[in-house]
C-alpha cells in the first residue's frame, strides 16, 4: 500500500463546511460526527485543580500509575477479568493507540483485515505506516456483523497477519455477543491472526452488556477511549491493554512518538471513571435519540433505518433518493442545513447508497433535522 491510498476523513470534511457555514451566519444540525457534549463537574473540577496547583508535567509514557491502576480495575469489575496494570498503556486517544499497536504487533508491509463498512482511519492510519489492509465485507442482512466463516473465506483468499474489530461498530452499531466475540477469537487463534479488540463504544450498548475480547483471551490488544461513552473527544485521552509480549515494545514506541498523553487529560479521566451513573443517564438519552431518529428516517423513506444496538449512529441506504450520497450530503448541507457523514467515508465500494446519521446531540437537534430534511427531500 502506498500513501497514495490515503483519502479524506469526509465526516472531518463535511464538519469543516458546516462549520463554515455557520461562521456565514447559517444554522446547522450536527449530524455528521460521534460528538457527545458535556462532562460531570467532578472530572471538570479535578482538571482545573490540577492546572492552577501542579505541575503539568511529562508522566511516565505508560501514563500515571493511578490511572492505570484503575483502569486494571475497571476490567475487574465490568467484565470479572484480571488486568496487570503494567499492562495497560494511557494513550492520546484511540488514534495513537491504534499507530502503536499496529507499529508494535506487526512488520513493515503486514496485512491487517478490516470489515468493510468501516471506521475511515483505520485504512489511512495503516496506509500511513506502510501497511496493507484486508477489507471483509458484512451485510445489512446479517445485521452487519462479521462471522468466522467470512473470516476463514478472506483468509484463505489472502493471508493476513492481524484482524480489527470494533464492537459496538462505527458506523453501523452492530453489537456482537459474548459466543459471537469467542467465536471470532478462536478463529483468529486458528489461523495464527493476532486480534486488535476496537471497544471505544464500551458503554453504549442499547440491547444488552458490553462484552471485552479479555474475557476469552489475554492475547488480543484492547484499545479504548475516554471520546465516547466519557463525552472527552476534545482531551484526546484513551488505552491500550496489551498481551505481556507487546508491553515494552510499545512503551519504548510511546516514549519516543508521544512522550506522554495530557497530565491534565489524565487526571480528568481518573475523575471521570467514578461518574458512571452521569455517562448512563446521558446514554439513556442516545437510546431516545435513537428511537426518534430511527422511525423519522423509516418515514422519510430510508431504508434499513431500524434502530441500531450500539455506538450512536445510524447508517441507513439512501437509493430512494440518490446513487450519489456525496454529492447528496453536499446538497443537504448546503440548501437544507443538515450535516450528516456520507457513505464512502466508510465503504469505498458501496457507500454511494448510504449516510451515516450521528445521534449522539440533543432531541431537539434530531427533530430539527428531519423536518429540515422533510422539505429538502420534498
Amino acid at each position: 500500500m502506498t500513501l497514495e491510498m490515503i483519502r479524506p476523513f469526509y465526516a472531518m470534511e463535511i464538519l469543516g463546511r458546516a462549520q463554515a457555514r455557520e461562521a456565514e451566519g447559517h444554522a446547522v444540525c450536527h449530524l455528521e460526527i460521534g460528538e457527545p457534549g458535556g462532562m460531570p463537574a467532578p472530572a471538570v473540577r479535578a482538571a482545573v485543580k490540577d492546572c492552577i496547583e501542579g505541575p503539568m508535567g511529562y508522566t511516565s509514557a505508560k501514563g500515571m500509575r493511578p490511572l492505570r491502576e484503575r483502569l486494571a480495575r475497571y476490567y475487574d469489575e465490568r467484565h470479572g477479568v484480571a488486568v496487570d496494570p503494567e499492562r495497560v498503556v494511557v494513550t492520546m486517544g484511540s488514534s495513537s493507540g491504534f499507530i502503536l499497536s499496529f507499529l508494535g504487533a506487526f512488520a513493515p508491509g503486514a496485512r491487517i483485515a478490516v470489515t468493510r463498512p468501516g471506521y475511515p482511519a483505520y485504512r489511512n492510519i495503516l496506509a500511513s505506516l506502510n501497511m496493507q489492509v484486508a477489507e471483509i465485507p458484512v451485510r445489512p442482512e446479517a445485521g452487519w456483523k462479521l462471522t468466522p466463516a467470512d473470516i476463514e473465506a478472506a483468509h484463505a483468499r489472502a493471508p493476513f497477519e492481524g484482524l480489527l474489530l470494533a464492537s459496538p461498530a462505527n458506523p453501523t452499531g452492530a453489537v456482537l455477543d459474548a459466543d459471537e466475540l469467542a467465536a471470532i477469537i478462536a478463529c483468529c487463534e486458528r489461523l495464527g491472526v493476532r486480534f486488535i479488540s476496537d471497544e471505544i463504544y464500551h458503554g453504549l450498548n442499547y440491547t444488552g452488556r458490553d462484552v471485552s475480547a479479555l474475557e476469552t483471551s489475554a492475547s488480543p490488544i484492547i484499545v479504548n477511549s475516554f471520546s465516547k461513552y466519557y463525552c472527552m473527544t476534545g482531551w484526546r485521552i484513551g488505552w491500550l491493554v496489551l498481551p505481556e509480549d507487546l508491553v515494552r515494545q510499545v512503551e519504548m514506541m510511546a516514549q519516543s512518538l508521544f512522550i506522554s498523553a495530557s497530565s491534565v487529560s489524565q487526571v480528568a479521566a481518573l475523575a471521570a471513571l467514578e461518574e458512571r451513573a452521569y455517562y448512563d443517564g446521558r446514554r439513556d438519552g442516545y437510546a431516545e435519540n435513537r428511537l426518534l431518529l430511527a422511525r423519522g428516517l423509516e418515514r422519510l423513506g430510508f431504508l434499513g433505518a431500524g434502530p441500531s444496538n450500539g455506538a450512536f449512529y445510524a447508517y441507513v441506504d439512501a437509493s430512494p433518493f440518490t446513487n450519489d450520497t456525496m454529492d447528496f450530503c453536499i446538497r443537504m448541507l448546503e440548501e437544507a442545513g443538515v450535516a450528516a457523514t456520507p457513505g464512502a467515508d466508510f465503504d469505498r465500494t458501496d457507500g454511494h447508497n448510504y449516510v451515516r446519521f450521528s445521534y449522539a446531540g440533543t432531541c431537539e437537534t434530531i427533530n430539527e433535522a428531519l423536518g429540515r430534511m422533510e422539505r429538502f427531500l420534498a
